[in-house]
C-alpha cells in the first residue's frame, strides 16, 4: 500500500513519501527561487548556515514546520544548533525564497523556541536575517499572544549581556522584525541588499507624504553612517558571515566565562616618539597608536563609519582580548558629539558585560558646544557615556595621549572614575579647557581693551604661559593626578602588566536593582 484515503476519498501519500518530499523541498530553493537569489547576489539559507557553522555540526529543529502546507517549506525559517570554531551557538536563519522570508505562526514559534534554547543552555545566538516581516494574513496567530512575536524580543532582552547576540542582515528586516537586529550586540549589513525600517517607502508616502528611496529610508550604508543601527558593512553574504565568525572569536561563550586567549603577536610596528605629535592642534590618525599597541592585525573596529571622531573596537594585547576606546583628532578634532557619546556608551557596556578589559586612549578637547548640539541633547547623551564608564567594573586603564580637557577627561575614564591606572605620555595635558579658550574666558575684557596689537599679543602669550605652567604635566604627576608618565616605546608593556595585575579585581559597583539611565 503506497498511501491512505481520507474521508473524501482523496489519496494521501504514505508518510515515507511525504517525509522525503518535505525534506527535498526544504533542502534547496526551487529553480525560480534560485534565480531570484542569483540575481540579487545572495546565498540560499542553508548555504548561509553552512558557511557560519563548522562542517557537519548543524542540527536543525522544526524542519517539517507547516509541512502540510503548499509552498511553505520549514515555514520560511531554519533554526537549530551548530558550532562556530568549536563554540556551540543557536542559529535562526530566514529563507528569503519562502514568501520573502516573512513570518507566519510556525515561524514565530520556531524563533521563540530558539531564543528559549539560547536562554536555557546559555548559548550565543546568531541571526541570519532576510525577512519581509509578518504575514498580515496570519497576524492573529503570530502577533498578539503570549507566544507571539513579542516574546522573541522579550527573550532577546533577557539574553542581552548573558551571551553574545550577532545579526547578519542580508536583505530586509521590516516593521516589527527590525527589532531583532536592534537587540543584538552586533549588526552586520550587506551593502546593496540589506535594509531595516519600521515603515516602507510606500507606507511613508501614504502616511506622512514623504517620497524616499529604500536606500535613503533604511539602507545598509545609511544605517552604518547616519543612524548607527548598523555596525559593519559587508560586501556580500560570505563577507558578513566571516565578520560574524571573527567577532565571536573575541568574546567568551557566556558572561560567566573568560574571553578566549591566543598566541601573543607583536604589534604591526612599535609605537615610537613622534607618533603622537606634541603640538595639540596638529591632527593625527589614532589608528597609528592602536596599531603600535595591539597584536598585529587583531584590531576589530566596530562602527568605523559612524561617529568616526571616536574609534572603538576589540583587539588582542599579548593574545588577550581588550576593548579600545580612542579619540581620533583626524576627524572633527576628536571632539565628542551626541553620536560618539552613544557609540562609546554602547561599546563600554558590551565590554563590561563580557568581562573584556578596556583601554582608553584620550586626546579629547571635550564635548561639542553650541545650540545645535544642545538641542540634540548633548548633555544627556554625554551622561550616557559617563555613566557607562562609571559602572564598568572590568579592568580599565586610561592613557592620556595628548590633551584631555573638560568633561572629555571624565568620559575617557579619567582619575575621578577609578580606573585601575591613569597614565600619560610625555605629550599629555589635562585641564578644564585648552590654554587659548581659558585665557579668552578669563581675560576677554582686558584683551579687548588693549588697542596696540603687539601689546595685546604679548599679554595673551604671557597669560597662556602662566596657564600652561599651572597645568604642567610635571605638576600633575607630582600631585598624583596621573599614576605614571610612560614613554611611547614602553606603553604596550606597561598596559600588559597593569591589566594582568588588575585581572583579579572584585567586580561590583553598587547594590541596587538597576540604575535610572540617562536616555
Amino acid at each position: 500500500m503506497t498511501g491512505t484515503t481520507g474521508g473524501t476519498g482523496t489519496a494521501r501519500p504514505a508518510f515515507g513519501e511525504w517525509l522525503a518530499e518535505a525534506e527535498r523541498r526544504t533542502a534547496a530553493p526551487d529553480e525560480r527561487g534560485r534565480a531570484r537569489l542569483d540575481a540579487a547576489g545572495k546565498l540560499a539559507v542553508r548555504e548561509r548556515v553552512g558557511l557560519l557553522c563548522d562542517d557537519g555540526s548543524f542540527v536543525e529543529d522544526g524542519r517539517l514546520a507547516n509541512g502540510a502546507a503548499e509552498g511553505l517549506p520549514a515555514d520560511g525559517v531554519v533554526t537549530g544548533r551548530g558550532t562556530v570554531d568549536g563554540r556551540p551557538v543557536v542559529v535562526v536563519a530566514n529563507d528569503p525564497t519562502v514568501k520573502a522570508g516573512s513570518w507566519g505562526a510556525r515561524t514565530v514559534e520556531k524563533m521563540v523556541r530558539a531564543t528559549e534554547v539560547a536562554l536555557r543552555e546559555q548559548l550565543a545566538i546568531v541571526w541570519l536575517v532576510d525577512s519581509a516581516g509578518a504575514r498580515i494574513t496570519d497576524q492573529v496567530e503570530l502577533f498578539p499572544g503570549r507566544r507571539g512575536a513579542g516574546r522573541i524580543f522579550h527573550n532577546q532582552v533577557a539574553l542581552s549581556g548573558k551571551v553574545p547576540q550577532v545579526c547578519c542582515l542580508f536583505g530586509p528586516s521590516a516593521a516589527g522584525g527590525a527589532y531583532v537586529p536592534s537587540f543584538c550586540d552586533l549588526v552586520i549589513m550587506v551593502e546593496g541588499n540589506a535594509s531595516m525600517y519600521l515603515g516602507s517607502p510606500r507606507m511613508a508616502e501614504m502616511v506622512v507624504g514623504e517620497r524616499v528611496s529604500l536606500e535613503e529610508m533604511g539602507g545598509a550604508r545609511m544605517h552604518c553612517t547616519v543612524s548607527g543601527c548598523g555596525d559593519l558593512l559587508a560586501a556580500d553574504d560570505a563577507d558578513a558571515i566571516e565578520q560574524a565568525r571573527l567577532y565571536l572569536s573575541y568574546l567568551p561563550a557566556t558572561w560567566r566565562d573568560e574571553p578566549p586567549t591566543y598566541t601573543p603577536e607583536p604589534p604591526l610596528r612599535p609605537l615610537v616618539t613622534g607618533d603622537v605629535p606634541a603640538r595639540e592642534s596638529e591632527p593625527f590618525d589614532v589608528h597609528v597608536v592602536i596599531d603600535g599597541l595591539v597584536d598585529e592585525d587583531s584590531f576589530f573596529e566596530i562602527k568605523p563609519l559612524f561617529a568616526p571622531e571616536l574609534v572603538v573596537g576589540l583587539a588582542r594585547l599579548e593574545g588577550r582580548t581588550v576593548g579600545v576606546v580612542a579619540n581620533n583628532s583626524a576627524v572633527k578634532g576628536g571632539v565628542l558629539f551626541v553620536d560618539s557619546a552613544d557609540k562609546a556608551a554602547r561599546f563600554v557596556t558590551l565590554c563590561d558585560a563580557f568581562g573584556i578589559p578596556l583601554v582608553y586612549l584620550a586626546d579629547v578637547p571635550g564635548f561639542m558646544i553650541g545650540s545645535e548640539v544642545e538641542r540634540a541633547g548633548i548633555i544627556r547623551h554625554g551622561a550616557k557615556m559617563v555613566a557607562a564608564v562609571s559602572e564598568a567594573t572590568v579592568p580599565q586603564v586610561s592613557v592620556v595621549l595628548r590633551k584631555a580637557y573638560g568633561a572629555g577627561l571624565y568620559a575617557m575614564a579619567g582619575p575621578g572614575f577609578a580606573p585601575h591606572a591613569c597614565v600619560a605620555l610625555p605629550t599629555a595635558a589635562i585641564a578644564v579647557m585648552g590654554p587659548e579658550a581659558a585665557v579668552n574666558a578669563v581675560y576677554a575684557n582686558r584683551i579687548a581693551a588693549i588697542e596696540d596689537p603687539a601689546e595685546r599679543d604679548a599679554f595673551v602669550r604671557a597669560r597662556r604661559e602662566e596657564y600652561l605652567e599651572d597645568v604642567d604635566l610635571r605638576r600633575l604627576a607630582s600631585d598624583l593626578v596621573v599614576d605614571a608618565v610612560v614613554q611611547p616605546e614602553d606603553l604596550r608593556a606597561d598596559l600588559v602588566r597593569r591589566l594582568a595585575y588588575a585581572a583579579r579585581t572584585h567586580r561590583e559597583f553598587s547594590e541596587r536593582r538597576h540604575p535610572v539611565w540617562p536616555v
